[in-house]
This record gives C-alpha cells, sequence and structure tokens, in this order.
C-alpha cells in the first residue's frame, strides 16, 4: 500500500496506529525518505499511540502528503467497500461490521449503496431476509446501483 492510500485509510480510521510503524517501513522500502519516516519505522508496535499518530502525521507532512478531511476519507472507504463487494471479496452481510449507513454521503450512487447496508448486525439475518430480492436484483440488473456496476470498478478504485 502507498503512503498516500495509507493516509486515506488512515484517517477513515481502518488502519491501527500499531500498524503505521510497518508502514513506515514499507514506504522507506519503497523509496520514501523523510527524516520523521526513518525514526516512525524504526519505533515498535507498542509505542505510544499519540507518539505514533503524530509521527505518521509528520511523516506525511514531509512527505508533501495532506490527510484528508474524515467525512472525504469514509466516503473514500465506502467506495472501496463497494468495489470489494462487487469483486466478491466480502459479502452483504459482512456490511454490517460497521457504522457504514451512517456515512455522509453526497452522491446519488453512494446513497443507493448505503441504503443496502443492514443497520443492525445483531439482526443481520432478519435484515438480509427481507432484503434478499433487493440484493439479488441489483445483482442481476447492476443499473440499479451504478456504484457497485462491474463498468464503474475502474472509477471506485481511483476515487477520488
Amino acid at each position: 500500500m502507498s503512503l498516500h492510500e495509507a493516509a486515506w485509510r488512515y484517517q477513515a480510521h481502518e488502519i491501527c496506529p500499531e500498524d503505521l510503524p510497518m508502514i513506515a517501513a514499507e514506504a522507506l522500502a519503497a523509496g520514501l525518505d523523510t527524516p520523521t519516516l526513518c525514526e516512525l519505522a524504526g519505533w515498535p508496535r507498542n509505542a505510544d499511540t499519540r507518539d505514533i499518530r503524530d509521527a505518521f502525521e509528520q511523516a506525511l507532512s514531509e512527505s508533501g502528503i495532506e490527510l484528508p478531511g474524515p467525512s472525504l476519507a469514509r466516503r473514500h472507504a465506502l467506495r472501496r467497500l463497494a468495489a470489494r463487494l462487487v469483486d466478491g471479496q466480502i459479502t452483504p452481510a459482512e456490511l454490517a461490521t460497521d457504522d457504514w449507513w451512517e456515512t455522509e454521503v453526497e452522491t446519488t450512487e453512494e446513497r443507493s449503496f448505503v441504503s443496502l447496508i443492514p443497520q443492525c448486525g445483531c439482526c443481520i439475518e432478519y435484515t438480509l431476509g427481507l432484503d434478499q430480492r433487493t440484493w439479488a436484483g441489483r445483482a442481476e440488473d447492476r443499473r440499479g446501483c451504478p456504484d457497485i456496476d462491474s463498468a464503474d470498478r475502474p472509477r471506485l478504485l481511483t476515487w477520488p
């Protein structure tokens, strides 16, 4: 994963702070070189979380990478989630593992996708049972939700 992608995923809370030193080491191996990146790459996973976060954000700044806003990063994560669903890497039931349905969306495509996400993990079978026809219809007729249409997959994977 590139440092740029790590920044987006970090801001969307998809990356744990203890994983950031290894991400820094991978960025160094890929050819990026900043003082803070070098320092962070040598830290243990159990270093102070605040220190890790501060160092990662400083390393991003030194690399010329801006952190996206939390809402935009979350929308980016939502689109990656849609792409993973289309690719068969996750199931509809796995969508209920987070509060995706609460994501602030801005486009019709995002709204369409979020409307399909089950809101409750404790009653997932009930939720998906009621929505089975909706999911089946979306799989057969991909025109219903452009953001999960395989023709749009390149756009999903490169957004924003």
